[in-house]
């Protein structure tokens, strides 16, 4: 697994200070003959156990001591803390006096005295005056060691210690200003991770909510699609069973009072509405077209189913068809047939009209189906009970228009007659 940047940070700041502590007391050991005279050394050595003491301190206190039975969090950085506070200011300051007066003793403590560079900016408050006036301190040790020593003995060295301590200055602010700027971006990033994250978790609740609701929209729409199949069933049932049914009746009551030859012509009429009936009862049920559009254009059996309701009803009725005809999609065509045999059924049962007649028209982007008699009317506004009044089936009528788009107008008054006409927009036959 490759180690992360941040991880081989946190690495050295716990282990940094101890080797380069080590080196410079290694290099000052060697050195101290001819750099450290008289009792110098022993001193060297106090202040070094004083800086091991202040490390082992600093780390046990930012070290967590963690719960029992619980992981050690590997992400922990036992030397530098979350937010700059007195006591790692307090700390940074002790650790830099004491390098500063370990490398007044010997030049090489410089060594250890350079790991300000490196936390100066976790440590220190965040402000610029308390971050500059670390690294000044550090710049200060830095060029004391690189000009030959604290404190300078000749102008030379002085010269050398100013222009260092300058250099030292300019590029320890340079970079904790750019180390700075990343710290900042490191904060944005984090932020803007942070934000993703939350983002992210509204989006996954709005998923969440979304997939309750679909699965809602899901269930209504069954329920509608439902509802509606049997709405559609209740329609072809009334407008061919009940319609047949009530022909059949109406057929075989003829037939009681007829002699035998016109007895047998209402039976043999009752038998062919009981066949026709069946058909389209079976039709129904499995949603294909009705018979009389199996081999006929709507035109042509709007014009049979007229011609058959007259000669039946003995009521006078008429096709006519214009514009230009042209083939329609089969479910256009089986709504307006449908609609057309309700309201014959309707003019025949409850009108008592002497005429009807029946004009499908085509005007470019619709089509017009219109059906009036002479009966005797009734008023449109006043509530019709359903059942044997006609109200199922102007009903039934404005559901099956409305599946296509299309509308219903009724008009009529007592006395003067009725007019449907149904209007849908017009959808060709491919």
């Amino acid at each position: 697994m490759a180690v992360t940047v941040e991880e081989r940070w946190r690495q050295f700041h716990r282990w940094g200070p101890y080797v380069l502590l080590g080196t410079a007391t290694a290099l000052s050991g060697a050195t101290a003959g001819e750099m450290m005279p008289g009792t110098e050394p022993v001193v060297a050595g106090v202040l070094v156990a004083a800086v091991l003491v202040l490390q082992l301190s600093w780390q046990t206190r930012r070290t967590p001591v963690p719960p029992p039975g619980s992981a050690d969090d590997p992400g922990a950085d036992p030397l530098v803390p979350d937010a700059p506070g007195p006591a790692s200011a307090a700390y940074f300051a002790l650790r830099t006096a004491l390098a500063f007066v370990l490398t007044w003793l010997n030049p090489f403590f410089a060594v250890f005295a350079c790991v300000g560079y490196f936390d100066a900016v976790q440590l220190l408050p965040n402000r610029p005056l308390f971050v500059r006036s670390g690294l000044l301190a550090v710049a200060l040790t830095m060029a004391g060691s690189q000009s030959g020593g604290l404190p300078p003995s000749s102008t030379l060295q002085w010269v050398a210690f100013t222009a260092l301590f300058l250099l030292n200055a300019g590029l320890a602010t340079g970079l904790a200003h750019l180390g700075a700027k990343e710290t900042e971006k490191a904060a944005e990033r984090s932020a803007t991770i942070a934000q993703l994250a939350r983002t992210n978790a509204r989006l996954e609740q709005a998923l969440a909510e979304n997939a309750t609701l679909q699965a809602q929209l899901v269930l209504q729409a069954r329920e509608a699609g439902v509802a509606d199949e049997r709405r559609r069933l209740a329609a072809e049932i009334h407008d061919t069973l009940a319609q047949g049914l009530t022909g059949i009746i109406a057929q075989l009551q003829a037939a009681d009072t007829a002699d035998a030859g016109q007895a047998r012509v209402h039976h043999q009429r009752a038998a062919a509405l009981a066949r026709h009936s069946l058909g389209e009862a079976r039709r129904s049920v499995q949603n294909l077209s009705p018979v009389a559009l199996e081999h006929d254009t709507l035109p042509d059996a709007l014009e049979k189913t007229v011609a058959g309701w007259s000669e039946r009803t003995g009521i006078s009725g008429r096709f006519t068809a214009t514009g230009t005809a042209h083939p329609l999609h089969d479910e256009v065509a089986a709504t307006l047939l449908r609609i057309a045999q309700e309201a014959l059924a309707n003019a025949e049962r409850h009108s008592g009209a002497g005429r009807a007649g029946v004009t499908l028209s085509y005007m470019g982007d619709e089509v017009v189906l219109d059906i009036r008699d002479d009966g005797r009317g009734f008023d449109p506004a006043a509530p019709l009970a359903r059942g044997s009044h006609g109200g199922f089936g102007l009903d039934g009528m404005r559901a099956r228009a409305a599946r296509l788009a299309g509308e219903v107008e009724v008009e009529s008054a007592v006395g003067e007659g009725t007019a449907i006409s149904v209007r849908v927009p017009l959808a060709r036959h491919d």
